[in-house]
């Protein structure tokens, strides 16, 4: 199995097609999100992929915030790709790259069944819930790194 991470941002070129196809599938074909609230944003993300085999298997998108977190959103892997840690290696790809841009954390909003997937990879729990698309969320915060004065 080669599994290859792809990048892009500001391109709707074939990475950004398999970021949405996967999202189609998962957050609109199985978890019923209308499509108008699925693909909005889409040109202020930074879209990455990993494929394995050359088969598109799992997405996020990456936004920046005002204070320069990235906002993780719309992680997903396609079903027959699940239980391979392919959105943990995903995660820890973003994750190393915001490290060596000095970003000071990754915030995300967490479906809340998969909370104990993103507190193994180090995020924390912030705030109350909330409905995102009918679904049930918290947000999360996982802190990179100190800023000094």
């Amino acid at each position: 199995m080669t599994i290859l991470v792809k990048t892009v941002h500001g391109d709707y070129g074939s990475i950004y097609q398999a970021a949405v196809a996967i999202r189609k599938e998962v957050f609109i074909q199985e978890q019923g999100v209308a499509p108008e609230l699925e693909l909005d944003h889409e040109s202020q993300a930074t879209y990455f992929v990993i494929y394995v085999d050359d088969q598109a298997a799992a997405t996020a998108r990456v936004m920046v915030e005002k204070d320069g977190a990235w906002h993780l959103q719309r992680v997903a892997t396609r079903k027959a790709y699940r239980g391979r840690g392919l959105a943990s290696k995903l995660i820890m790809k973003i994750e190393a790259l915001a490290m060596q841009k000095q970003v000071p954390y990754l915030t995300l909003g967490a479906q809340d069944h998969a909370q104990t997937f993103y507190q193994q990879l180090g995020f924390k729990v912030v705030g109350t819930g909330f409905l995102d698309a009918g679904i049930a969320h918290h947000q999360m915060q996982k802190k990179l790194i100190s800023k000094t004065h």
